[in-house]
C-alpha cells in the first residue's frame, strides 16, 4: 500500500486569517501532496513498498538515499505540522506540558523566546521543532527536510514549517509575524501534550 495524502484535522477555511485558504491549497494541496507522490513513486516495488513512513524516512537517512531522504521526511514533516495546529488554539499550554516547559525554559515567555528565535534564524528553509529528549524539552531547528526523529531517543513533540511556502502569501518576507501568529493562534497543546506523553 502506497502512503495516501491524510485529511487535514479541520476544514481549510479554519486557521484563517491566520493562514488562509489560499495558503492550504497551496501547502497542503500541492506542496504536500507532491513529496507524498515523489517518494511512491521511488519505492514502488522496492523493500519499502508498503513500509511505514517512519521506517521510510529511517532507512533512506541509513542508505544514505537524498532524493528518497528529502520527499519521505518531508511528507512526515508536514503531516505532523497540519497536526500540530488547530483553529481558535495557540497561547499558553497547561498541565504537565506547562511544567515541563518552565522547567527547562523558566516560564512559557521563555520558551516562546526560544521557539521563535529557531524559527526566525533558521537560514533559507526550514523547521523549528521542540522535542523530548531523555525526559527533557528541548528547542531545535533543522534545514530543509531534516527531522529530528532519526536522532535515537529524541521524540517531536511540536514543528513549525518556516520554508517561505508555509507563510509567503499571507505574510510575505515578515516570517517573524507567521512565528507570532502561529504561537499565539495556532498551536494545539492538545495534540503536543499527548506526543509528550508518548515520549
Amino acid at each position: 500500500m502506497a502512503i495516501s495524502l491524510p485529511d487535514l484535522p479541520y476544514s481549510k477555511t479554519a486557521l484563517a486569517p491566520h493562514i488562509s485558504e489560499q495558503t492550504i491549497d497551496f501547502h497542503y494541496g500541492k506542496h504536500t501532496a507532491a513529496y507524498i507522490d515523489k517518494m511512491n513513486a521511488a519505492i514502488k516495488g522496492t523493500d519499502l513498498d508498503g513500509a511505514a513512513l517512519e521506517d521510510i524516512v529511517r532507512a533512506a537517512d541509513e542508505k544514505g538515499d537524498q532524493g528518497l531522504f528529502n520527499n519521505a521526511a518531508q511528507s512526515w514533516n508536514h503531516i505532523f505540522y497540519w497536526n500540530c495546529m488547530a483553529p481558535n488554539a495557540g497561547g499558553k499550554p497547561q498541565g504537565d506540558l506547562a511544567k515541563a516547559i518552565d522547567d527547562v525554559f523558566g516560564d512559557f515567555d521563555g520558551f516562546k523566546k526560544a521557539f521563535s528565535d529557531a524559527g526566525a534564524t533558521q537560514f533559507g528553509s526550514g523547521w523549528a521543532w521542540l522535542v523530548a529528549k531523555g525526559g527533557k524539552l528541548e528547542v531545535r531547528k533543522t534545514p530543509n527536510a531534516e527531522t529530528p526523529f532519526t536522532e535515537k531517543g529524541v521524540t517531536p513533540l511540536l514543528t513549525m514549517d518556516v520554508w517561505e511556502h508555509a507563510y509567503y502569501l499571507d505574510y510575505q518576507n515578515k516570517r517573524p509575524d507567521y512565528i507570532a501568529s502561529f504561537l499565539d493562534n495556532l498551536v494545539n497543546w492538545d495534540f503536543v501534550a499527548e506526543n509528550l506523553a508518548k515520549a
